[in-house]
């Protein structure tokens, strides 16, 4: 690593260590000389001028919060100094700055075309409960069949949670929803739903969710009615194999990927080196007629007027309003503060406040045009950058993603996390020191971004989302960590 310390924006008052910094040692930022007054641990911010008590501090050009007491050049600027300046409610306006389109890339991936149009990166066989008492059951027949079918498909998998019953109104009926967008997913060359028989979510609401242009590959199983539950499974995912099995991967464009991306564990170079790499990529792909999914809406707190003036048009405007809006309400509703984030993990890897994780995380949807706007559990309808209605959250969050058609997911962490879903997870490290410690993770080193530039560290990730597109397993396929997490709002009967 040749710096030991960046300073993004000229008008940043503060700069990031990239290396731990011993109290008195002298850093170089362009032609300003700082000499740190304490010790700086990487991800770390200290002040590259001096700050009044009560005025702004800026990172990214822009504020993240305001200082508590004076702060001197070289001091460690942190939780102790600055705190959130966010409001509860937001008045915005839509000022257009709608980006210039980027050169489309001649990249391909070898993926599978459905008969609907859509591109599938995976040939699986996806087995869903409609009720958390029959998770077990589905996890059973899952790993039957898995062993049954190995190589005839890209796998059996199972899909347990908790839901589905003792949910009333519309928190039931975002878990019907959620679960009919899964079935739906291109991914999923079939897919068997299990049921109990007396739950709220019944499978007949559940079947009538899904498209009916996909039930031809959805089988389902009540398991109070079958004499044995298991065997009917097997049998039904006996039949989806036999539809699914003879798929074969094809050269597809771009423009036929779905990438989701998300965020988790960040930490202080999450918003220099991962965050905007994974926008590169997402501008990529959106640019060569592709589509790209942000979440995570309060992690965009304090950020979201960049994305509210790249919208479309003032109607898409006028809904990443009202999403931000409501995502604030449903916090005061429940007497929270908008701004309790970030997390201890983030907060211990160098994010201060809520504005700063915020304006790191949004880098993750490039400069594209926000394109739509979707609310939980709807499914994509346009290509450019959607964002969608889900809670930080990783699980659940990026559920959603998969829910809504991501068929890869891009998961940026500084702290690292072993979790994955029901798609293709990329992990990126923000930095070469978790990739080095946790290569059983980490796919992709952003750390790389600090020696080699953004440029080719952007190229090598773009191959890598290919390689994956392609049939390349992830760390977490690798580690079998596959798992989906529903976002339960209502009472619990």
């Amino acid at each position: 690593m040749t710096k030991s310390a960046l300073r993004i924006d000229r008008r940043d008052s503060v700069a990031t260590a990239l290396r731990d910094l011993t109290a008195g040692e002298a850093v170089m930022l362009d032609d300003d000389r700082i000499t740190v007054q304490a010790d700086i641990a990487r991800g770390h911010k200290f002040a590259v001028v001096a700050i009044e008590a009560g005025a702004p501090v800026f990172k990214f050009g822009f504020p993240i919060g305001r200082a508590t007491v004076a702060i001197a050049p070289g001091e460690h600027v942190h939780a102790h100094n600055l705190a959130t300046a966010l409001a509860a409610q937001g008045a915005y306006t839509y000022h257009p700055a709608l980006p210039e389109r980027e050169e489309a890339s001649a990249l391909t991936f070898q993926g599978y075309l459905r008969e609907d149009g859509r591109a599938a990166t995976r040939n699986e066989i996806w087995v869903l409960p409609s009720v958390g008492c029959v998770g077990r059951t589905a996890t059973k027949i899952a790993a039957l069949a898995h062993q049954r079918h190995a190589g005839r498909v890209d796998g059996v998998h199972a899909f347990a949670h908790p839901f589905g019953c003792s949910q009333l109104g519309d928190d039931l009926s975002a878990t019907r929803d959620m679960l009919a967008a899964l079935a739906s997913h291109p991914n999923a060359g079939g897919v068997l739903l299990v049921g109990l028989g007396c739950e709220s979510n019944q499978l007949s609401g559940l079947l009538a969710a899904v498209p009916e242009g996909r039930r031809h590959l959805v089988r389902h199983v009540a398991a109070q009615q079958a004499e044995d539950e298991i065997a009917a499974g097997l049998a039904a995912i006996d039949e989806l194999v036999a539809l699914a099995g003879n798929a074969a991967r094809e050269t597809l464009p771009l423009s036929k990927l779905v990438v989701g991306v998300k965020c988790g564990g960040s930490d202080g170079l999450s918003g220099l080196t991962a965050n905007p790499l994974v926008g590169r990529v997402a501008d990529a792909v959106t640019a060569a007629g592709g589509s790209a999914l942000l979440t995570e809406i309060p992690e965009i707190f304090g950020a979201e007027q960049l994305l509210m003036d790249r919208a479309t048009d003032a109607e898409t405007f006028e809904g990443i309003v009202a999403l931000v809006n409501g995502f604030k309400r449903y916090f005061t509703d429940h007497g929270e503060p908008v701004s309790e984030n970030p997390s201890p993990g983030n907060i211990a890897g160098g994010i201060t406040t809520l504005e700063e994780k915020s304006l790191g995380a949004v880098q993750k949807g490039g400069r594209a045009t926000v394109t739509d706007v979707l609310r939980y559990g709807a499914r994509l309808r346009r290509a450019g950058l959607t964002l969608l209605e889900a809670p930080g959250n990783d699980a659940v969050s990026s559920t959603a993603l998969a829910a809504a058609g991501a068929t890869v997911i891009l998961f940026t962490t500084g702290r690292g996390t072993p979790l994955g879903f029901p798609v293709p997870t990329i992990k990126i490290a923000s930095n070469s020191a978790l990739a080095q410690r946790k290569p059983g993770w980490i796919d992709f080193d952003a750390g790389a971004v600090l020696d080699s530039g953004m440029d080719d560290a952007a190229g090598a990730l773009l191959e890598c989302v290919t390689a994956v597109a392609s049939g390349r397993e992830t760390a977490a396929e690798r580690n079998d960590e596959r798992e989906i997490a529903l976002w339960k709002r209502g009472v619990t009967l």
